[in-house]
């Protein structure tokens, strides 16, 4: 039978090694009390951490997108009756350090940025706007280096795809209005996108492209018969 001294003794080592533990988890949560080294590690260790967790989320929604999303399912098949056959694999979940939330490349295919999603109404609008460059691409063979076919394709995909709804606009920044608020939004987002071409030396530029396309490619809703 142990002595009450042999149970105190365990006691405190049992306390000790729980303040031990304590001590770690909360120097390894504020940084106090570690060397850059291990502050290092640790920043790397929850940004992992951070991109499985937004991966999982994003696959999810994804997948739950691609089967329940009318706007989705439409651009879908209409992508295919075109012969462009785009799979769940085609829309990439990567992270994008919250600079975007998607992109299209025709090489590689869509570009989901898993951290860069409000909601998954936001990540539905990006996958029809991105959806609707692919279907341009296949359809209308764009020139992504003319700044004019990048123009015309990123007015469609503002204008179809939900990306400047009242309730986007408001997450943005912009305080609701109910004349002409939708197509400045268009304009806007039209001139950021082509801006950002490399092939454009500046705004004004990409001003000038998007004012050519304009009038042409804002009644352009294939393969949408109307807004929807």
């Amino acid at each position: 039978m142990a002595s009450p001294q042999e149970d105190n003794a365990g006691k405190s080592s049992e306390g000790s090694s729980s303040f031990e533990q304590w001590r770690r988890k909360a120097a390894w949560m504020t940084g106090l009390g570690l060397s850059a080294e291990d502050v290092k590690r640790r920043d790397e260790i929850s940004q992992l951490q951070r991109d499985e967790r937004d991966w999982k989320w994003c696959e999810k929604k994804k997948a739950e997108l691609l089967h329940t999303s009318p706007a989705v399912v439409f651009m879908m098949k209409q992508l295919k009756l075109i012969n462009c056959n785009v799979t769940a694999d085609h829309l990439m979940c990567q992270p994008c350090h919250r600079l975007s939330a998607g992109g299209f490349s025709h090489e590689y295919g869509i570009l989901l940025c898993q951290d860069g999603f409000r909601n998954k109404k936001h990540m539905e609008d990006t996958i029809v706007h991105e959806l609707i460059h692919m279907y341009d691409h296949a359809k209308f063979k764009v020139d992504w280096k003319n700044l004019k076919h990048q123009a015309c394709s990123e007015i469609r995909a503002a204008h179809l795809s939900g990306d400047c709804s009242y309730r986007r606009e408001f997450d943005r920044g912009f305080g609701l209005r109910f004349t002409a608020q939708h197509m400045d939004c268009v304009r806007r987002r039209a001139v950021l996108s082509v801006s950002l071409n490399p092939e454009c030396p500046d705004e004004a530029t990409a001003v000038k492209a998007v004012n050519e396309v304009w009038d042409s490619c804002i009644k352009d809703t294939r393969p949408f018969d109307e807004l929807y």
